[in-house]
């Protein structure tokens, strides 16, 4: 397993690391969840920057700074909805992960954390959404030597065990 991914069960916004990701919404103005958190703690600055820079398509990221988190930076990236699998949306997730990572490479960070994209309100198989967020992110480390963290940031310890579960299927796999 690359030393550099490692699974985690916490609070992604109490992190103290280069950037968080933010499972977002199109609008990148906060919502529910893992976002509605972000916002939150990063205090009403965030949302003034958001507002200025506009919207994020599904599969894409724009990067932040993180005003009042601990993490300097915050990439948002917006996950498709789950609708039955027939609409792209493994690509869009698979999507979101890389151009996660391709921005955070391309500001210096080298620490950052993923939460489980599209897993809650946007309804994605949690199963499924962890072995495209391990595979994707593994493919791109596997290439490029900058980054030296991803956290994935699991909020219980049964999601955890999920990404974890995954991590070791794709390395015995790999073996």
């Amino acid at each position: 397993m690359d030393p550099r991914i490692q699974v985690i069960v916490a609070d992604i916004t109490t992190l103290a690391l280069d950037a968080i990701v933010n499972a977002a919404n199109t609008t990148l103005m906060g919502g529910g969840g893992v976002d509605g958190a972000i916002h939150r703690k990063a205090g009403p600055r965030l949302a003034d920057y958001c507002e200025k820079i506009g919207g994020c398509e599904t599969g894409d990221a724009k990067i932040t700074p993180g005003f009042d988190l601990p993490a300097r930076h915050v990439i948002h990236t917006v996950g498709p909805f789950w609708t039955g699998g027939d609409r792209r949306e493994e690509e869009l997730l698979a999507s979101c992960y890389k151009r996660s990572l391709h921005v955070a490479m391309d500001n210096g960070v080298r620490t950052l954390a993923f939460p489980a994209i599209s897993t809650g309100a946007y309804r994605f198989p949690g199963g499924r959404a962890a072995e495209i967020a391990v595979k994707t992110v593994s493919d791109v480390l596997a290439k490029r030597e900058e980054i030296d963290l991803v956290q994935f940031c699991c909020f219980s310890e049964a999601a955890g065990e999920l990404v974890a579960a995954r991590l070791k299927a794709l390395d015995d796999a790999h073996g």
